[in-house]
């Protein structure tokens, strides 16, 4: 409890300095003085001298990076201080407010025959022993008369001093407690200097050890700088949804709720800082959507090994680098709303996608598993069933309310690849499903899924090739930019040639498996009568296989799924290029399996364990 006490400490208390530089940065010093000449404060000297004002504005900087890094012990002790200063203060209005009433009143007798008299100096007395009270447990001291100086005009009351003194009694009060305030502050002057050279010492010792990079990185842990930023711009979302209802009197429409969300999202991310603060809170909301994702498919189970520390970033260090790359902070508050929609709309389909990297491998490894766990099936289909639908949703709602354009198809276009993912594992989790209720293998099983992934493997290429080729007749017929043809050449080579090179790698592969595999004997019925054994890839009985040169079993089907991966025995490890080359020469073609094996030297120990050919079994059961 007292670490989560000081953390949350160590956050709340350092918002206030980056509120304070939030304002700095958002005041401008011309249009102050401006207003200010046209006011009634012109003819004061403090308004005078702009450079005045300048100080200031770079004191305010000063101090709000002090108050930033400051340890937190510290830290505390600054706002006890500030607190205690504020408590003195209510006490000094008190007293100030009872001698108004007094005067007001106009009785000097004694208290106890007039009842309001009575009343005025019971409230007043209260209060001040609180605020003594209190001070004196603030700062830790027994000393309580150090803060008891408002008490005078109180005391001077109950021995019936005349009012005209009561009131020069309360202006000494004041005089005594500042001069008080200014001994203290006089006392402790060297307090920050000798903080920033400790400081200061402690950094180049640093420095000088481990480096600039873990300086860097001490501080962020320190000041916890991404859960900061975020509290930071969720007490300013706060204050501008609180300062708009506050100003209406009647509640938004439902329309318009959406509108003053985008609003008040733009008016929040104005200066860097709260960019920065933006930035962080979509990073956390990825993380959290993510997370809620895992645990909704998962389990409890999703955070056993979850090692996904950095997950959610991606999302955030999009939204920066769009808002950097757009000039988002300096437009106008209504075209940054409408910039930002189609900002958020990005970060919304990169967090679908994300989650649609978790939901694959768990989908496809449930259907090809033999769980009747009918909650767990319904989770992962009803998942599936939303990434498919909600980013087609998003792209349509998005083409009616802006003009399509090549920026606009490059937007829509990752929702109608993560559509055409989501569609291609749904349809795979249905094959492997009707395996299930057959009890019995598929033969063709493996060239039906390679169908569909090469299927939905063609449509996302032709999406990126049609994107590619709207870009291109743009540039060529239309407006013709650096950055246009900087994201056509990226675009073209991510998304249309790197595809184009691992679908030809992926057929070649299928292809050499395929010639493989027509390579080796077939197995005859006395030679299966003879071995008597299940395949040790898929456990099921073997009424066809093919025989390795290392001479091991297996059906023709599963080894070629094997091999699509590796180009080895699945039990000895064996190379089986070098064996099948050795075996298809003219010297080894009148030798038997064995002594070929035996030339080339002994194979590697069995995995004929359960557990070896149930992982194997496993790791290729889903083919991708």
């Amino acid at each position: 409890m007292k670490a989560r006490v000081e953390a949350v400490l160590n956050v709340g208390l350092r918002i206030p300095s980056i509120m304070l530089l939030e304002v700095l940065y958002r005041w401008d010093v011309s249009s102050f003085f401006q207003k200010i000449q046209r006011s009634s404060l012109n003819n004061n000297p403090l308004f005078q001298y702009k450079y005045i004002a300048l100080y200031l504005h770079y004191v305010g900087y000063i101090l709000s990076l002090v108050l930033l890094t400051l340890p937190r012990q510290h830290l505390v002790q600054l706002y006890l201080y500030v607190l205690t200063a504020l408590l003195l203060f209510a006490g000094h209005q008190l007293s100030r407010d009872y001698v108004r009433g007094e005067l007001d009143s106009g009785y000097e007798g004694p208290l106890y025959l007039e009842p309001l008299s009575m009343n005025r100096f019971t409230t007043a007395l209260i209060g001040q022993v609180v605020v003594c009270t209190l001070c004196s447990c603030v700062m830790q001291t027994k000393q309580i008369w150090l803060f008891s100086a408002h008490l005078l005009p109180l005391v001077a009351r109950l021995c019936l001093v005349p009012l005209e003194t009561i009131v020069f009694i309360n202006r000494f009060a004041m005089i005594f407690t500042g001069l008080e305030v200014l001994y203290f502050i006089a006392s402790n002057l060297l307090v920050p200097y000798n903080l920033a050279k400790t400081a200061y010492r402690e950094l180049v010792q640093v420095v000088e050890v481990y480096g600039l990079l873990a300086l860097g990185m001490s501080l962020w842990n320190q000041l916890v700088l991404p859960v900061l930023f975020m509290c930071f711009w969720l007490v300013l979302f706060a204050l501008q949804i609180y300062t708009y209802f506050s100003t209406r009197d009647q509640p938004p429409s439902r329309e318009r709720l959406l509108f003053l969300f985008l609003t008040s999202i733009a008016e929040c991310c104005s200066t860097p800082y709260s960019l920065l603060g933006l930035v962080f809170t979509v990073s956390f909301v990825a993380l959290g959507v993510l997370t809620l994702c895992k645990f909704y498919l998962q389990g409890y189970r999703a955070f056993m090994n979850d090692n996904a520390v950095h997950r959610g970033m991606t999302e955030g260090i999009t939204l920066l680098i769009l808002a950097v790359q757009t000039g988002l902070i300096e437009l106008q508050v209504i075209h940054r709303a409408f910039l930002l929609s189609i900002i958020l709309f990005v970060v919304v389909a990169s967090i679908l996608q994300s989650m649609l990297e978790i939901a694959d491998p768990i989908v496809l490894a449930l259907g090809a598993s033999r769980d009747k766990s009918l909650w767990k099936h319904f989770r992962a289909v009803s998942l599936c069933l939303f990434l498919l639908v909600f980013p087609a949703y998003m792209a349509y709602m998005i083409c009616q309310f802006f003009k399509m354009d090549f920026w606009l198809l490059i937007i829509i276009s990752s929702s109608i690849l993560t559509s055409l993912q989501v569609l291609g594992t749904l349809l795979i989790y249905i094959l492997f499903m009707v395996e299930e209720f057959r009890k019995a293998p598929v033969e063709n099983m493996d060239e039906v899924i390679y169908c569909v992934n090469g299927t939905y493997r063609l449509l996302e290429f032709l999406v990126a090739v049609c994107v590619v080729a709207y870009g291109v007749s743009e540039t060529l017929f239309g407006e013709w930019t650096v950055m246009g043809s900087t994201i056509i050449l990226v675009h073209s080579y991510y998304n249309v040639w790197l595809r184009a090179q691992l679908g030809w790698q992926s057929f070649l592969l299928r292809r050499d498996a395929v010639h493989k595999i027509q390579n080796m004997p077939t197995a005859s019925a006395l030679q299966l009568q003879q071995h008597n054994d299940i395949c040790s890839i898929c456990f099921q009985d073997m009424k066809s296989a093919v025989i390795t040169p290392c001479s091991h079993f297996f059906h023709a089907a599963c080894l070629k799924k094997w091999l699509y991966v590796q180009e080895t025995c699945p039990l000895c490890h064996g190379q089986l290029k070098n064996q099948l080359q050795l075996a298809s020469s003219p010297v080894a073609a009148n030798q038997n399996p064995a002594e070929v094996e035996q030339e080339q030297g002994e194979p590697q120990v069995e995995l004929d364990t359960e557990e070896g050919t149930q992982s194997a079994s496993k790791e290729f059961r889903i083919v991708k």
